[in-house]
């Protein structure tokens, strides 16, 4: 069955809705308190919090892009991304990345970065960051660490990806 979903920047009538959704999705709430703390801090972007919404309007996905830094490139980190089990494979987080990622290039931004499933982001243009000399502080397996860039003019930086705090990374 294929939806062609809806898709709108998160409001702040969302927000317990999308903790829901988190809490949902992920064996923890660790997740669900990232969202959270990123909300305040100054990493989050008005705009880059993107939902996909089902029929009754209330958001079943959700992806969340934040600044963070490649050595002293601003970029963003791309999580995270969390469906509502009942809906996870329909596309609705397909849906909610491809939104996010378009709106933060309409919005000028140029490098993404995520740590994820490398079956999964790749699809959406991501590739292995080792591969552009990007790396981070803590060992994670090579394939799990992604980047891309969302415009071919600004190829992507290499160095070490700081995130915000709240990432405790």
């Amino acid at each position: 069955m294929s939806i062609d979903w809806i898709t709108r920047a998160e409001t702040g009538a969302d927000i317990p809705a999308l903790r829901d959704i988190s809490l949902a999705a992920f064996d923890t709430p660790l997740e669900a308190d990232l969202v959270d703390a990123l909300r305040a801090d100054p990493s989050w972007i008005d705009g880059l919090s993107l939902v996909a919404t089902g029929p009754d309007g209330g958001p079943v996905g959700h992806a969340l892009l934040t600044r963070c830094h490649i050595d002293d490139t601003p970029a963003l980190c791309l999580g995270p991304v969390a469906v509502r089990p009942e809906h996870q494979g329909t596309g609705a987080g397909s849906a909610a990345i491809r939104a996010a990622l378009r709106a933060a290039r309409e919005r000028g931004e140029h490098f993404v970065t995520v740590l994820g499933h490398p079956a999964y982001y790749p699809r959406f243009g991501f590739t292995r960051a080792s591969e552009h000399g990007i790396g981070l502080t803590i060992d994670v397996p090579d394939e799990a660490m992604m980047a891309l860039t969302l415009d071919a003019g600004h190829p992507l930086p290499s160095g070490t990806v700081r995130y915000a705090a709240p990432f405790g990374i």
